[in-house]
């Protein structure tokens, strides 16, 4: 739902509405297009009739959104989003790259490789403390330990961390010590975590599910969105397909579609979306070329020991090669 308020509408009116509106347990985001004041109402409106915000005297006229994602969709917020997160700016043609380990092994790992994605150019760094295995046997991560090392890299390197977490129980600590949190493919319809997360009012990166078709993930963002946060990325990190040449398929048409459909940055992950790390130069330089405002790249020092993720991470040599042609394919499309 949209309210349209009328032309020179009395700051005490509008105030006086937006009370009655969280009233009913509705959530609204200010809305200015070509000179005009609205309002896009969220939640759930399945008993609210127009009627209630009709006797307001700022109101104009109200508009139905058939749409479910009203946070997350462009009819609420035109324009590209721009988020500053400790002083790097993502979207509406800010590109980002995030960069690291799939997990933190150690640390002299993770120091060494947060100091060359760095040189590089990387904005953010990446590291799994909490990692979701399909084995229970598999190497699961260092938990808290992990956490304590990535920001001891921050603290080294200056560059913001982003990891991913797995259960609410690590709540507060992800809250006080984590720049930007992580919702994986396997937790993006965790509907539960979503909003604590987005109650957290933290950046959250939010993976596409293996399955999940693009509209489930724009809910999924509705859910963090919902909980309090408003600095959502979402990204695409390759769907479950028939095809086995690669670990997942990745789908770069997910690039302009999402563009049409929500403000919110996209970001490409063409590490998992390959599985093998010659293959993620491509997808990278692909990424780039078809608009997307940003990549995560699994970056390993000695990917060959690599206690998870080894063939689908790049040494710190091929992770200079990839930003210095991503790059170029940027310059070479702004033209």
């Amino acid at each position: 739902m949209i309210i349209i308020l009328k032309q020179g509408a009395e700051p005490t009116e509008v105030e006086a509405l937006q009370s009655i509106i969280r009233s009913r347990g509705l959530v609204y985001q200010p809305i200015e297009s070509e000179g005009q004041s609205m309002l896009g109402l969220a939640g759930d409106l399945s008993g609210i009739s127009e009627d209630d915000f009709l006797r307001s005297s700022c109101v104009e006229r109200i508009v139905r959104v058939k749409e479910a994602y009203k946070l997350a969709g462009r009819k609420f917020h035109p324009a590209d989003s721009v988020f500053e997160i400790c002083g790097r700016k993502i979207g509406g043609g800010n590109f980002a790259v995030i960069a690291g380990p799939c997990s933190v092994e150690s640390e002299e790992q993770i120091l060494s490789v947060a100091r060359d994605v760095k040189a590089a150019g990387a904005q953010f760094l990446r590291g799994g403390a909490f990692k979701p295995r399909t084995s229970p046997y598999a190497f699961t991560g260092l938990g808290l330990d992990g956490l304590e090392l990535l920001k001891l890299a921050r603290e080294k390197t200056g560059l913001p961390i982003v990891t991913e977490i797995m259960s609410a129980e690590h709540l507060a600590e992800f809250e006080a010590d984590v720049d930007v949190v992580q919702i994986g493919a396997r937790n993006m319809q965790n509907f539960s975590l979503l909003r604590q997360v987005g109650g957290l009012n933290k950046p959250v990166l939010l993976k596409r599910g293996l399955s999940s078709t693009l509209d489930e993930l724009l809910l999924a963002a509705e859910h963090v969105m919902a909980g309090g946060t408003r600095e959502v990325m979402l990204c695409e990190r390759g769907i479950r397909t028939f095809e086995t040449a690669t670990r997942n398929t990745l789908d770069l048409s997910a690039v302009p579609v999402l563009k049409q459909r929500t403000h919110l940055p996209v970001i490409i992950d063409p590490s998992h979306a390959t599985g093998y790390w010659h293959l993620v130069e491509p997808m990278a330089l692909a990424a780039a070329a078809c608009g997307a405002d940003g990549l995560i790249i699994e970056v390993h020092n000695h990917p060959e020991a690599a206690l998870c993720d080894g063939a689908q991470s790049v040494t710190p040599q091929v992770f200079r090669r990839i930003m210095i042609r991503v790059a170029k394919v940027r310059a070479a499309v702004a033209e």
